[in-house]
């Protein structure tokens, strides 16, 4: 179906839910009622035995992608045109939503180095964007601020330690603008705050080679007055080693790209993501 010249904004908006982590959650379990409210609500031309709803979400996809480029538009369009590639030439590793702090990174990345990636859309306010940034820049070597083409202005000067990656608003590409300043220093304080217990037991045992003595209530104290002594370059690559340890699975669809963020925000195994799908091609008939 072809897809109108203009969309009025609720619409849009309502489109946008379907793309959620708690829609995907009742998709699991077969429930595809929020798909049929929709169908009926705007697109009853697609109810049809040879339509499926897979069908409908790639159609309202690309609806939001023309005329309401969302978080989730921006975050699927990168991992599809942009880190799939470096995925695919290293060992990285990317999370969804990396807390640290008060701060959540839109995109974390571990290769080599760390990089946070913080996504501001057309429709965003950057209320708290000073704040996220000095957060980053406590524990990643680089961070990045992807921005539409129309908006660069607002942030070229603002930042001169962060990259600039450009969401090209007609090609639906990205353009790397300016690197990121590589910040060696990493804040304990903040590591600790984001490593696991296992993890930073591990890190100590791998720089120290012996496991400290300590008990389940001096633990913590221990392993970091231990790993406050480590110096920032080996710091940094044990850090990143215990990133990439993790249990993350970034299986991306190479037929289904609209659907990649939502595997990436889910951490779905090809399993899991097969019985989706699946879940999703049975057809529109109601």
């Amino acid at each position: 179906m072809r897809i109108k010249k203009s969309y009025c904004l609720d619409q849009l908006r309502d489109y946008s839910t379907l793309f959620s982590r708690s829609e995907v959650v009742r998709w699991f379990k077969s429930d595809l009622s929020s798909l049929d409210l929709k169908i009926n609500r705007y697109d009853s031309k697609f109810i049809s035995d040879d339509r499926t709803y897979l069908s409908y979400l790639k159609y309202v996809y690309r609806i939001l992608e023309s005329f309401y480029p969302n978080e989730y538009v921006y975050k699927n369009e990168l991992i599809n045109k942009w880190l799939i590639r470096e995925i695919g030439s290293s060992d990285s590793v990317v999370f969804n939503e990396f807390r640290l702090g008060r701060a959540v990174a839109d995109l974390a990345m571990f290769n080599g180095v760390s990089k946070a990636f913080e996504i501001k859309t057309t429709l965003d306010k950057d209320t708290r964007l000073n704040s996220q940034v000095k957060e980053y820049q406590k524990l990643f070597n680089e961070v990045y601020l992807i921005v539409p083409e129309s908006k660069i202005e607002n942030y070229q000067k603002l930042y001169p330690d962060v990259g600039l990656v450009v969401y090209q608003d007609a090609s639906k590409e990205f353009r790397l603008e300016k690197l990121a300043n590589n910040n060696p220093f990493i804040d304990v304080n903040a590591l600790m705050g984001t490593l696991h217990t296992h993890e930073y037991i591990s890190i100590v045992e791998q720089h120290y080679g012996c496991r400290p003595s300590f008990t389940d209530f001096s633990k913590f104290e221990v392993c970091k007055q231990l790993i406050e002594e480590i110096p920032q370059k080996p710091l940094n690559d044990l850090f990143i080693s215990a990133m990439k340890k993790r249990n993350i699975f970034n299986v991306f669809s190479k037929t289904e790209k609209q659907f990649n963020q939502l595997f990436l925000s889910l951490n779905l195994s090809l399993d899991k993501q097969h019985k989706l799908l699946d879940n999703l091609r049975c057809n529109i008939n109601n």
